[in-house]
């Protein structure tokens, strides 16, 4: 058992920020975000014709006396919701020392934000992925469930290349209900495939969060003198200087999120950069207190 992954600054600033679904969801009792179902509690929503075995309780007594037609309120009832983290194991997401290390960021990222969302009573799970999944468990409310992602997490090593875009199909086809999904990847696959996977995860009504983790190495590239470049994933060595090719290198990088930040914002999925070099609970609280100003 182990709580290494919760740090007390981020939670702290993630509680006071919380987490709410900004678009339907379907979940199994009451809580504090909108249900694509009709009630007679919460928030007024429209009002439908009276018919024998409605409760006379909810007659529009106002509308009658206009229209003297009979009408019932109805509202729009609360729900619980499920947040799916899909946490990106492969051997990529090795770059980087101590806690700038992207895999070990990612995991406190997830862990903080799975913590939060059972905290306020709703749901999560988390599938750890590279080529394939690795790890699956099923979303639970329950408290305990965190200790259980917790030892997920500390058990997940990299491993693998990464192929994002018909894991996220799959799960678009598995998972009926509409939730909240967040992708914690370093995104370094086919960008098309990946994006055609988060179009299908919005076109089944759920709320989709991309956290882009990136080392500040891999923007800046401020590397200098002779480097010998491995490959995590590919056999591949290169031996340059990084000076000569940086102009180049940061070309490359400034297109590739561009076209990645561009396909989100078309397919209406939250786009977001977390630098390992930043505190997790400034980034965090930054997304947070972003996504309370928006709307998909």
């Amino acid at each position: 058992m182990t709580t290494a992954y919760l740090h007390p600054d981020a939670v702290a600033k993630a509680q006071a920020l919380g987490l709410k679904a900004r678009t339907i969801v379907e979940g199994l009792r009451v809580g504090d975000h909108r249900s694509p179902f009709r009630g007679f509690s919460v928030e007024f929503v429209q009002h439908r014709e009276y018919v024998p075995g409605d409760d006379p309780r909810h007659i529009d007594w106002k509308s009658y006396g206009r229209s003297e037609r009979y009408t019932i309120k109805q509202y729009e009832q609360e729900t619980n919701f499920a947040g799916h983290f899909l946490l990106d194991a492969s051997k990529s997401m090795l770059y980087g020392e101590g806690a700038s290390n992207k895999l070990e960021y990612a995991k406190l990222l997830t862990a903080t934000l799975a913590y939060l969302v059972i905290h306020q009573r709703d749901s999560a799970s988390l599938a750890v992925f590279d080529s394939g999944w690795r790890t699956r468990l099923p979303a639970s409310s329950q408290a305990g469930h965190i200790i259980t992602i917790m030892n997920a997490l500390q058990d997940t090593q990299p491993n693998e290349k990464t192929s994002i875009g018909p894991l996220l199909h799959q799960l678009a086809q598995q998972v009926r209900r509409r939730g909240v999904v967040f992708l914690i990847s370093d995104c370094f696959d086919d960008v098309d495939s990946l994006l055609g996977g988060l179009q299908h995860l919005r076109f089944e009504g759920h709320d989709v969060t991309l956290f882009h983790i990136l080392h500040p190495d891999e923007v800046e590239f401020p590397l200098t003198g002779m480097i010998r470049f491995e490959g995590l994933e590919e056999k591949q060595e290169v031996l340059t200087r990084p000076h000569l090719i940086r102009p180049a290198y940061q070309r490359a990088v400034k297109a590739y999120l561009e076209k990645l930040q561009t396909g989100c914002e078309a397919n209406r999925c939250d786009y977001y950069l977390m630098d390992t070099g930043k505190p997790l609970a400034e980034s965090l609280s930054a997304y947070l207190a972003r996504r309370l100003r928006t709307k998909l």
